[in-house]
């Protein structure tokens, strides 16, 4: 008789562990190092795109989008939540949070990749279909330096990380009708950028905040 309880609690735990305790396995991962070469560079980190994650998630006739999240790993555990009091994203800027410094932040929102159609990675060989590829495979945080220099940018900004910086990631799957978030990964394993010439990187966003002010003059 125990040890039928015994099997019976065993198997009651195992169904608890199903439904409560998240698979380890569902974070942000660096994109494979065959395709995403020299991975993470100074200001940049290639991660794949969430395929499949978020699978038992969605529902017909319902659209949703991904959220991508950013922080850095010196940030406090208590401030790394991205949803606020009514499971709604935090729309939190990179300016608000001291790029990641203080809690989270938006850096990009895409489509759910298709689980049914994922990229062919043979065709990576493809010149012609290369490109179109890895933009499918992989997102590429730390992308966009034009909104880091525009001081009227208000949407969702990309912008370079720090070099020789740790950092965390989080996908997050939002439904687009209710804005609520229906799913979410763990936080990515720490990602650390790479180590370079501060100097050189300064000289580098110097030279592009120049650029996007004589863009603007020339369209003003």
């Amino acid at each position: 008789m125990c040890g039928c309880c015994v099997v019976l609690v065993l198997f009651c735990l195992g169904l608890l562990s199903a439904v409560f305790l998240p698979d380890q396995s569902q974070k942000p991962q660096l994109g494979d190092a065959q395709l995403a070469t020299n991975n993470p560079t100074l200001t940049t980190v290639s991660l794949e795109k969430p395929f499949c994650m978020f699978d038992s998630s969605l529902y017909p006739n319902r659209s949703y989008t991904i959220y991508l999240y950013v922080m850095k790993e010196s940030a406090s555990a208590m401030s790394s939540l991205v949803t606020d009091d009514s499971n709604k994203p935090l729309g939190s800027t990179f300016q608000q949070t001291s790029r990641g410094q203080l809690r989270p932040y938006n850096a990009a929102f895409f489509d759910v990749p298709d689980c049914a159609v994922p990229p062919r990675l043979a065709d990576v060989r493809s010149f012609v279909h290369a490109s179109y590829v890895l933009k499918q495979y992989l997102f590429r945080v730390g992308d966009d330096g034009t909104c880091l220099y525009d001081p009227n940018f208000l949407g969702v900004c990309n912008p370079p990380l720090a070099p020789d910086t740790t950092y965390r990631f989080k996908y997050v799957l939002v439904d687009n009708s209710e804005g609520m978030v229906k799913d979410q990964t763990l936080w990515s394993d720490p990602i650390k950028t790479r180590r370079g010439d501060q100097k050189m990187l300064l000289q580098r966003q110097r030279a592009h905040l120049q650029l996007f002010n004589k863009v603007n003059q020339d369209h003003s």
